[in-house]
């Protein structure tokens, strides 16, 4: 508007009658949030939805946990070997460095940046609990890492099949190999949340993942080797409680039918087994109850 044109004050102002509706389709409530959560939460464990950078570490650690199955397999089949290289339930363990980096990089991603950005109270503002949202979360991650490291003893079941592997040995393997991931799933994304959810920061969180996750096993690993050289033998099952990958493997090789990779190969007896079940459900109970414990604080 200029002094030569004026423009009357009418013939800028509009008025929009949008009026105001209320909603009347389905309610869908609380079970259609935590499935919403979730759907949401396991895209982004590898990147989907989210910028191209951040596809770029999960996409790239699960691409690193198949490839020596696939090599594996190719082997198997091109010299007709008569058994895969390595055990069903062992191929996690082998490749647990690459699980651990998996777990410290995205249990951060899933919870680090609500606490952060102190959106959590606007999830428990709808009809949320503090359970639905750890559930939702909790099963998300447990989920990607489930698809992390049952993805490649498919490969290595269905290479085994390709290379007329005998059906009955291969199978029974490869089950017993899921039951193995299923629990280190379990257990390493519940001690991941928890650890992530101490702070908002996610550099914090990630070097906390990764300190209790490597420590623990480098601390376990040299006190049973100390304890088998002092020929305490005894001992070297019970320091196996102490660290989560060993715990997995105490559970396999009592239960599973996979070889002890402990000192001297000494399997954990039938009552330490039993332990190492107890301790494992245990540490994924206790992890849930400790993240709807701490969510309850962070929601008031």
């Amino acid at each position: 508007m200029t002094a030569d044109h004026p423009v009357a004050v009418g013939d800028q102002t509009r008025i929009h009658d949008i009026g105001y509706r209320g909603y009347d389709g389905p309610r869908l409530g609380r079970a259609s949030i935590r499935r919403a959560l979730y759907s949401q939460s396991l895209r982004g464990a590898y990147g989907l939805g989210r910028s191209a950078r951040s596809k770029v570490l999960p996409m790239l650690l699960f691409a690193v946990m198949c490839l020596p199955a696939g090599i594996m397999v190719a082997v198997a089949v091109a010299t007709k070997a008569n058994d895969l290289p390595v055990e069903y339930t062992r191929y996690a363990i082998l490749m647990q460095a690459v699980i651990s980096l998996y777990v410290a990089s995205q249990a951060p991603q899933s919870v680090s940046r609500d606490l952060r950005f102190k959106t959590v109270p606007l999830y428990f503002s709808r009809p949320m609990e503090t359970a639905d949202y750890v559930r939702a979360k909790y099963a998300a991650l447990a989920s990607a890492m489930f698809l992390l490291t049952a993805t490649p003893l498919l490969v290595l079941y269905l290479g085994a099949l390709l290379a007329k592997l005998d059906f009955a040995d291969q199978t029974k393997g490869f089950a017993q190999g899921l039951v193995s991931v299923a629990l280190l799933s379990l257990l390493f994304a519940g001690l991941g949340l928890v650890l992530a959810a101490v702070t908002p920061r996610r550099g914090f969180g990630i070097a906390a993942v990764i300190a209790v996750l490597t420590i623990t096993y480098g601390a376990v690993s040299t006190l049973q080797a100390i304890a088998f050289e002092q020929d305490t033998t005894d001992a070297i099952g019970w320091i196996g409680l102490f660290s989560p990958i060993t715990l997995i493997e105490g559970v396999q090789s009592a239960f599973l039918g996979a070889d002890s990779t402990f000192p001297g190969g000494i399997d954990p007896s039938g009552g330490q087994g039993a332990v190492y079940v107890l301790v494992t459900l245990g540490l994924i109970a206790g992890c849930y109850g400790l993240l709807v414990r701490r969510y309850r604080k962070v929601g008031l």
